[in-house]
């Protein structure tokens, strides 16, 4: 028995890590693709029988897919958009619930009863309206990153999806209670209050506490342990019998609340096995569980041939709650946001455009929740059966058709994508920040004894970092190899090298293999940073990184500096084109049209230009951008 096991686990490993990486390549959402398979999966006969318990995934699955989710989830992004947010989780899900309840209830319960069939009773149908009203919180997001949907949506649509859960299971859980005393509107409204109010109140006890504890660990292997366990501990805390608040909502804020105060709690190394240890866990259990979505529908299917009810009234009432759920969503959503405007004034990032609605009224597939969440449903619920082929039948619909078309959609109405060419110009104006307050540090705690080969090693290492992100920006044609990209090139040449002495070494066994190990390690931090750049490059300086409207702020001298001069050399740096040196890209001088190498070139005449003139502001000029930057403020305008 534990050798099938075994091999089962496995194999359900290796169809994942497949479909997963066959998505990637022909370009489809993996979530859709692992259904398919599934599907096709349970109708093999060597495939054994799988049933998808609900403790299994509301307690396995749920809480680590919401942490993993939570901790990389920006706080004040989710602050900013709380508006959006909370519309969608909460009264899109209501609203939702109710809709689709009324519409099966009148289905199963008067249609049903008319032809002398046991009828639904409301609190069921409002039960399966909870059960399939929370969209997933991978396959949105999945999507939307991948067909390049603008932040702003990604954002709400991640948002909804943290949080949406917790209000399907409470309007479950008093669906499910209404079955044996009749509830009121206050009692509904107190459970919600303590639900969510306690779910909340636990997420920021267990940060807190969490935190103290990880301030002291300073081993990333004990510290990455207590990540993995922390979603599991604000899951139980909430869930116990002596609070009944909700689990989900104490793993959504104690992820968001740890994740932003990760740079303060955890050590560089801590942060980085967090991120690799939970990419991996985040791929293995969403995609598994898509897959096992698929493996339920044989059996599904056979439990439905059973039911009493005429199959044309499961078809028109599978397909009416289908297009409810559809529907619903874009009545919501739309009138809500221009509603909200109207009355609560403009949200703070400014109105989402019609499109952006349009997108995210379209953005509404389900996943292991709604299976998950129906098979809670008592077993003498009149139509059981009936109420899981719903279920199936949403989730893979949804998936299908909203999952297939959402990149057509958001191709058809041009919505903008993160622009390269402007989160590099933010990232260099970060960096150069950083560095200049790096140096002012270095300067405070510099003593007289400090070697000066020491401190211009730290000076030219902060710099090449703030440089290398310039660099990006440069012309694509341009043959000239930058300082970043001969040092990643030879760096890599040395590193192997490197890499084959420490090999020779472990293969004649003269040194403990423990020292050799360390070694290696310290090989392998370095040559992933240089991975790192390589992939931020973005294959290179790039047209796409082609900045049209430069991302932020001015200050007096931006503002006073005129935004066109005529260049005095048209064709290049003066210095370089002197004395027949190359360049990596160019700026303008707008105070009297000097036209000078940047400093990611070697020469960097144009920062020797302002050093001599004082003239405080350059823009750049490369074909097509039109960014500027003073040198006093180190802004970017």
């Amino acid at each position: 028995m534990p050798v099938h096991i075994a091999i089962e686990v496995v194999a359900l490993v290796a169809v994942v890590a497949a479909g997963a990486a066959l998505a990637r390549r022909i370009g489809i959402s993996a979530p859709l693709l692992l259904v398919v398979i599934g599907v096709a999966a349970s109708y093999l006969p060597f495939i054994p029988r799988i049933h998808l318990a609900p403790e299994v995934v509301l307690v396995g699955f749920l809480p680590p897919l919401l942490y993993s989710a939570a901790i990389k989830t920006s706080l004040v992004d989710f602050a900013k958009h709380r508006r959006s947010i909370g519309l969608l989780s909460v009264g899109l899900v209501a609203f939702t619930a109710l809709g689709v309840g009324v519409v099966t209830w009148w289905l199963l319960g008067r249609v049903a009863e008319s032809i002398g069939q046991e009828p639904l009773p409301f609190w069921a149908a409002f039960a399966i309206g909870a059960v399939v009203a929370p969209p997933d919180a991978v396959a949105a997001t999945a999507i939307a990153r991948r067909v390049g949907l603008p932040r702003r949506v990604v954002t709400i649509l991640e948002g909804e999806s943290l949080l949406n859960d917790a209000t399907a299971l409470v309007c479950l859980r008093t669906a499910v209670a209404a079955a044996l005393v009749a509830p009121t509107v206050l009692h509904v409204g107190l459970d919600f209050l303590r639900a969510a109010g306690g779910g909340v109140l636990i997420g920021i006890v267990v940060t807190f506490v969490l935190a103290k504890i990880r301030r002291r660990f300073t081993d990333p292997v004990l510290d990455t342990t207590l990540s993995l366990t922390a979603p599991f501990i604000a899951y139980i805390a909430a869930e116990n019998h002596y609070v009944h608040a909700s689990g989900v909502l104490a793993v959504v804020v104690t992820g968001l609340l740890l994740g932003h105060k990760a740079p303060i709690i955890q050590s560089a190394k801590s942060r980085m096995s967090e991120r690799t240890n939970w990419r991996t866990f985040q791929f293995l259990l969403e995609n598994t569980v898509f897959l096992l979505i698929g493996l339920q529908t044989r059996w599904i299917l056979d439990d439905l041939s059973a039911s009493p009810l005429p199959t044309w009234l499961i078809a028109t009432t599978t397909l009416a709650v289908f297009l409810a759920v559809v529907l619903l969503r874009p009545i919501w959503v739309i009138p809500t946001t221009f509603l909200s405007r109207r009355f609560l004034g403009p949200s703070r990032p400014g109105p989402v455009k019609f499109p952006a609605l349009i997108v995210v009224s379209w953005a509404g597939m389900r996943g292991v929740v709604t299976l998950a969440a129906v098979f809670t449903l008592p077993e003498n619920t009149p139509h059981r059966e009936v109420l899981v082929f719903i279920a199936l039948a949403v989730t893979a619909g949804t998936l299908l058709v909203q999952g297939s078309t959402l990149p057509w959609l958001v191709r058809r109405l041009r919505l903008p994508g993160p622009d390269p060419a402007e989160d590099a110009l933010q990232e260099a104006a970060v960096l150069q920040g950083a560095h200049r307050a790096a140096i002012e540090r270095l300067a405070e705690v510099t003593t007289p004894d400090d070697p000066p080969a020491v401190l211009d090693v730290l000076r030219q290492r902060g710099e090449a970092r703030a440089q290398a992100a310039w660099e990006r920006l440069g012309r694509p044609e341009s043959e000239y190899e930058t300082p970043s990209e001969a040092y990643r090139r030879l760096r890599v040449a040395m590193l192997e090298a490197e890499r084959a002495h420490i090999l020779k070494v472990r293969d004649a066994g003269l040194v403990a293999d423990e020292v050799l190990q360390r070694a290696q390690n310290a090989l392998d931090i370095e040559e992933s940073i240089l991975d790192r750049d390589e992939d931020d490059d973005v294959g290179g300086r790039s047209e796409n990184l082609r900045p049209k409207v430069p991302p932020g702020g001015a200050c007096e001298h931006l503002e006073e500096a005129p935004v066109v001069v005529t260049p005095n050399t048209p064709d290049g740096c003066e210095e370089c084109m002197a004395i027949g040196h190359g360049w990596v890209h160019l700026r303008l001088c707008l105070g009297c049209g000097h036209v000078g190498c940047c400093d990611s070139s070697e020469l960097k005449h144009a920062s020797k230009h302002h050093d001599q003139t004082k003239h405080p502001v350059m823009r750049s000029f490369e074909p097509g951008e039109t960014w500027r930057w003073c040198f006093i403020d180190e802004k970017l305008g």
